[in-house]
This record gives C-alpha cells, sequence and structure tokens, in this order.
C-alpha cells in the first residue's frame, strides 16, 4: 500500500484552479483508475504516463491504482497532468519519496519517450499557482522562461521525466542529447495551432501580433487622418476610417499600435495570459510588453471574434486584441451576428462564454478600428 500526493493546475478560460492528484496503490489485480471529471486527452493521459515512466527507467507498478484528481467538481482538459500523474504514481511507489511532492505544482505533458513537452496556458497556471500560496513550480524546460515571470515562485524547468525522478531523488542529473541545430524544435509543435499561423505569418488569419517595425512616421501626407489616429490614440477612442480602396486605411491601422504606450507590468502579464492559453505567444518572447494588434478576414464567424469553439472555449480576436487594437476592414462585410456580439465586449471589457461544461471569462478591453471603402465598392449601398 502507498500513497502519495502533489499538485497541478486547471484553467478556466485564463484563470486557473490548483488541482491535487493523488496516488493510491493497493493490493489488488494491476489496474490504472483515473477519477475527478477528466476529459477525453486527460484519460488518455494512462497510457502516455506508463509509457514514460517505463521509458524513463523506472518500474511500473503492478498492483492497483487509482490516480484523483481534486476537487472533482471542477472539469479537467488537456494533457498538462501527464508530469504530476507520473510523479505521484513514482511516489506512491516510493521511487520519489512522497513528503518531496507534496508541495510542488507540477505542469506538462509527457511524451512516451519520457520527455516533456509544453503546453499552452502556461503564466496563468503559474500565477494560480502563486496565488494560492505554492512557491515551487515544475515546467517543460522550454517554457521555463514564460513561468519566471511570476514573481516568487522558483521555477525548474525539466526536459525528460528522467531529470525530474534525479532531481527530487536528490540522484546525479543525466543530461539530455540537444536537437540538431537549425532544425525546428519538436517540443513546441504542441503550441502551433493548426489554421492560425503562429508559427509564421500570424497577421493573414486575424491572429494578434506584436509590434513588427511599423511606424506613423512613415505615413507621407493624410495630415487628417493622421491627427485622428493620434487623438484615438492618446484619449483610448475607437476609431472609424472611410474613403476608396488604397487610401490609407490599413496602413494607418496596423500603425496605431505604435503610438500607443507601452504596456505595464500587470497589462503585459495579462496580454501575456492570454496568448498563452491560446497558444500564440511568439517563439523567444516569453513576455508581450507591446500593445497587440488583430485584424480578423471579414468572413471570421462569431465564435472566432468573440471566443468560443467545440471542447474548451478558446480566446477570439477581442481578448487577442486586449490592451491593443482591434482592426475589422470593411466593416459591412461582417456578418450582423458577428457585429453584434461585440457589444458585451465593448460595453464591459470582457467577455463571457457560457459552455455545458461551464462558464468562462476572458479579458477583452481594445480599441476598435473600423473602415469601410464608400458605397462605390458596394454598388450603392
Amino acid at each position: 500500500m502507498g500513497f502519495a500526493r502533489t499538485c497541478s493546475v486547471a484553467l478556466v478560460g485564463v484563470e486557473g484552479v490548483v488541482v491535487e492528484v493523488q496516488a493510491d496503490l493497493e493490493p489488488g489485480v494491476a489496474a490504472f483508475t483515473l477519477v475527478g471529471l477528466p476529459d477525453k486527452s486527460l484519460t488518455e493521459s494512462r497510457d502516455r504516463v506508463r509509457a514514460a515512466v517505463v521509458n524513463s527507467g523506472a518500474e511500473w507498478p503492478q498492483r492497483k491504482l487509482t490516480v484523483g484528481l481534486s476537487p472533482a467538481s471542477v472539469p479537467k482538459a488537456g494533457s498538462g497532468f501527464d508530469l504530476a500523474v507520473a510523479c505521484a504514481v513514482l511516489g506512491a511507489a516510493e521511487r520519489i519519496d512522497p513528503r518531496v511532492l507534496a508541495d510542488i505544482v507540477m505542469i506538462g505533458e509527457l511524451g512516451l519517450d519520457g520527455r516533456v513537452r509544453p503546453v499552452r496556458g502556461i503564466l496563468p497556471a503559474v500565477l494560480a499557482a502563486a496565488g494560492a500560496g505554492y512557491e515551487q513550480v515544475v515546467v517543460p524546460e522550454c517554457a521555463a522562461a514564460e513561468a519566471s515571470l511570476v514573481p516568487g515562485v522558483s521555477v525548474l524547468g525539466v526536459r525528460s521525466l528522467r531529470q525530474l525522478i534525479a532531481v527530487l531523488a536528490d540522484e546525479p542529473v543525466p543530461d539530455e542529447e540537444p536537437d540538431e541545430p537549425g532544425r525546428p524544435d519538436p517540443l513546441l509543435a504542441g503550441l502551433r495551432v493548426p489554421g492560425t499561423g503562429a508559427a509564421t505569418a500570424m497577421h493573414s488569419n486575424g491572429a494578434a501580433q506584436q509590434d513588427s517595425g511599423h511606424d506613423l512616421a512613415d505615413v507621407v501626407g493624410q495630415h487628417s487622418a493622421r491627427t485622428a489616429v493620434e487623438v484615438a490614440a492618446a484619449g483610448g477612442h475607437h476609431l472609424f476610417l472611410e474613403g476608396p480602396p488604397g487610401a490609407g486605411k490599413t496602413m494607418l491601422a496596423e500603425r496605431l499600435p505604435a503610438i500607443l504606450p507601452r504596456l505595464a507590468r500587470e497589462e503585459s502579464l495579462e496580454v501575456t495570459a492570454v496568448h498563452s492559453v491560446a497558444g500564440l505567444l511568439p517563439p523567444g518572447k516569453p513576455l508581450i510588453d507591446t500593445p497587440p494588434y488583430c485584424a480578423p478576414h471579414h468572413s471570421a464567424t462569431m465564435q472566432s471574434l468573440v471566443g468560443g469553439g467545440p471542447g474548451v472555449a478558446r480566446p477570439g480576436a477581442v481578448s487577442l486584441s486586449h490592451r491593443g487594437v482591434l482592426f475589422l476592414d470593411e466593416t459591412p462585410e461582417f456578418s450582423s451576428h458577428a457585429l453584434d456580439a461585440l457589444r458585451q465586449p465593448l460595453e464591459s471589457g470582457h467577455v463571457v462564454i457560457a459552455r455545458s461544461a461551464g462558464v468562462v471569462r476572458f479579458p477583452a478591453q481594445f480599441l476598435m478600428v473600423l473602415a469601410y471603402a464608400g458605397p462605390d465598392m458596394f454598388n450603392g449601398r
């Protein structure tokens, strides 16, 4: 008989709930039961964790194993619990001292070979852990810089389960072979959302982007329009640009974030947390300190604008442009339902999405810029 516990974090929107991961070993037929309202990807962690433990050189306990995720009333989704589940099992099997695990929060997905892969939402998860009073956090090595943005928390970045076992058992830490230079890091593949252009050309699909060298000083002429942009930036006013195609509406909108004030520390953490949950943090830049810019196509659905989608709700364009600029080019071409959905975030500064699995709240305080090419383009409308 053995028992061990450690902690991880369940994300609800951009807010986290600390979850206690408990492992109990009892005599009986070898079985692995996972309880505590897990979703499909979390249920599959049983196979991932078993393979990762064996391939890391540890022995899998051949007894009746029950892993509980508490509080059981909170839905748990994603693969970020893998690392905590594996260590709790090894603690119950006495491969690791259970007392060492009790006050550590662990976040990360495990590959079958035991490597620790990053997951979305590292920053809000660590913020939740710090808010709950935890001071030690274990995350994937490539996400350690993001986790270190939270003050007062000791962050340990590991590349494999083998390394973490050695650290917790006070053994020599093995070296892991680095990836070949110049090749994409496969550990980052899980952070790139298909269809969003997160890896390249983010602006082409309306995902938020940061300062890309646009400067209002590049604009020659357009004195009235430039004055309007400057007034909007200074007072935080929304802006409507009207003019024929090629007049410079998009050019001016793209340069509006460059004259907005740089984000304060708290604002940067808010923006970074949203992009971390969406899986859109720029590689090598764990903290977003410039106002984001988001320009969705006019065919965007209501869900892509305000957030949602199947399963776990994801941030939409209004949240990805939080503390920045949301540009709606050819505004009359957007559906009326999508435009009507912007009323709540414009009034309250946040958006609430209700699903059967629960209610999530995303920040959405942005400066909106509308553009219209005039009646000629729409046949007199």
